[in-house]
């Protein structure tokens, strides 16, 4: 059975962000660094419905990562979580460029509007 976000579209927040490596080393510690930060994400953050991390296809130094959460203040509390504020003051040591991306409500298959 597939997952299924089940929240009020209208004030979901979401966002891309996609991370430029260093170098070899600099992704296998950043990668390190993720799977540290990641179940204290899912074991703390109710408010965070999709934390997404991916390595890019052929871009071996690529990581993305695609964020939902229930709203705004969700966003802030991720954001003011010990966990992320460890991962924000230690990932520039290994990222060259990062962009990120805010977007619309989500519509579209998996994205379910509450009853």
């Amino acid at each position: 059975m597939a997952w299924v976000a089940r929240c009020d579209t209208e004030g979901v927040f979401a966002l891309v962000v996609r991370f430029d490596l260093h170098d070899t080393d600099a992704a296998a510690a950043f990668d390190a660094l993720v799977a540290e930060v990641l179940p204290q994400i899912t074991a703390h953050e109710p408010g965070t419905l999709v934390y997404a991390t991916h390595a890019v296809e052929d871009e071996p130094l690529a990581r993305v990562f695609y964020e939902v959460y229930t709203d705004r203040e969700a966003h802030r509390a991720h954001e003011a979580a010990p966990h992320t504020a460890h991962f924000l003051a230690t990932k520039d040591r290994y990222v060259s460029s990062a962009r990120v991306d805010f977007l619309d409500s989500p519509v579209g298959k998996g994205v379910v509007a509450s009853s």
